[in-house]
């Protein structure tokens, strides 16, 4: 039985976790410094939680998913 890679591993640097992080945290922090308006800063933030759970959580699981039937 063979180990499969983590899907992190075959993604390059700007696609890592701590990027997809760091970004969505500096897009939301940057829309309330610039804009100053929650109502606006709001459905940034909530755009940024819905990427994250796309990439960060929907994506590796499907992943590991297919690598397991495969």
């Amino acid at each position: 039985m063979s180990v499969q890679p983590s899907i992190w591993s075959e993604k390059p640097w700007w696609c890592q976790p701590w990027s997809i992080l760091l970004t969505g945290l500096a897009v939301t922090a940057g829309s309330w410094l610039v804009l100053q308006r929650w109502w606006i800063t709001a459905p940034v933030a909530a755009a940024v939680l819905v990427w994250w759970w796309l990439f960060l959580v929907l994506v590796p699981r499907a992943y590991r998913q297919q690598s397991g039937e495969n």
